[in-house]
């Protein structure tokens, strides 16, 4: 299925989390959020949390400085 991440179109199996994505991608950022289809998902959902075709996700890290 295409899904779109942070503005970028990505085929992917059908039945993955969000955190199955993070790990597909190979996102090792500790701190970051997740919105799908500009709703925040809790990081507590990520593992239940199934994607559907055309979702669009954002992934956001932050980070420190001054």
């Amino acid at each position: 299925m295409q899904i779109n991440v942070n503005g970028e179109k990505k085929n992917v199996k059908q039945n993955i989390t969000i955190s199955d994505l993070i790990d597909i991608l190979g996102i090792k950022v500790k701190v970051m959020a997740a919105a799908v289809n500009m709703e925040i998902v809790k990081k507590e959902e990520w593992n239940i949390h199934v994607l559907q075709q055309d979702d669009r996700i954002e992934l956001l890290h932050f980070v420190g400085g001054g």
